[in-house]
């Protein structure tokens, strides 16, 4: 009976727990909209922003209320999520322009040094604090994983001490480059075929000093653009990616071989 009675008490406790719950769900509880639980369910759940609203739920409800009439504004969702949610509101889906992310750096460990033996929390924000990092270029990736520890998709690693981002698996989300304290990590569409890894401003001869793999502002990637779609801004090559065809011509004179070519192509879209 010692334990009978303590066992009988708790379940009464829990029964009576259980009918509150349900009669104040009943009186009290809002209905929920079928047109926005459906709208939400087209969405992949990466709550990002990257559609302007604070996630997936905020964007389904401004759509399903007529607040949003732009079903395509959902990069992570791209043309499948825009295609579902015209199709529930009766609204014309346009093209998702889809995105990929990409680290503006090429500072590996052969290519730079350290120039002080960090100690403190091995992350790149608190590394940040001290100096601008503990890396000779202030504009580098320092490595510590900050953007590996956000990214919904696992499309984020560190090699050599940069992080390296994974077009196959990233969905344009953006997290990453919003919590990069160089803001180093950048947002291309998908399409494009050309990316300068490096960020360094600074004029050649002390990029130089600083990275053996950063951009020197020499403009010979300038001058061999067939397209007018590569200039050197701030000692800095920049690509207009609205005129870039991807030919490759500036990769191919640049002498520190800071211009990439790849497939960028995401390949995660839901």
């Amino acid at each position: 009976m010692t334990i009978l009675i303590p066992v009988l008490i708790l379940l009464a406790i829990a029964v009576i727990c259980a009918v509150l719950l349900t009669v104040s769900n009943h009186f009290f509880g809002v209905p929920s909209d079928e047109t926005e639980v459906a709208v939400r369910d087209c969405l992949p759940g990466a709550n990002c922003g990257a559609c302007g609203y604070n996630g997936c739920d905020a964007y389904a409800k401004a759509l399903a209320s007529g607040e949003c009439d732009n079903p395509s504004l959902c990069v992570p969702g791209g043309d499948n999520a825009a295609k579902g949610v015209a199709q529930i509101l009766g609204l014309e889906a346009t093209d998702v322009v889809e995105q990929v992310a990409y680290v503006a750096c090429n500072g590996t460990c052969d290519a730079t040094k350290r120039k002080y033996d960090f100690q403190g929390h091995k992350t790149c924000r608190t590394a940040n604090l001290a100096y601008s990092g503990d890396k000779l270029c202030i504009y580098a990736c320092l490595g510590y994983g900050d953007c590996v520890q956000v990214c919904p998709q696992d499309a984020i690693g560190i090699e050599n001490g940069v992080a390296r981002i994974d077009p196959r698996k990233c969905i344009g989300c953006g997290i990453c480059a919003r919590t990069c304290p160089n803001s180093i990590i950048h947002l291309i569409p998908d399409v494009s075929r050309v990316v300068v890894e490096c960020s360094n401003h600074a004029k050649g001869a002390e990029t130089r000093k600083a990275c053996t793999n950063g951009c020197i502002g020499c403009g010979k990637c300038e001058k061999n653009c067939p397209h007018d779609a590569i200039h050197v801004v701030d000692n800095l090559a920049v690509i207009d990616y609205s005129k870039c065809t991807g030919c490759g011509k500036c990769a191919e004179v640049c002498p520190v071989h800071c211009i990439h070519e790849g497939n960028f192509i995401c390949g995660a879209h839901f």
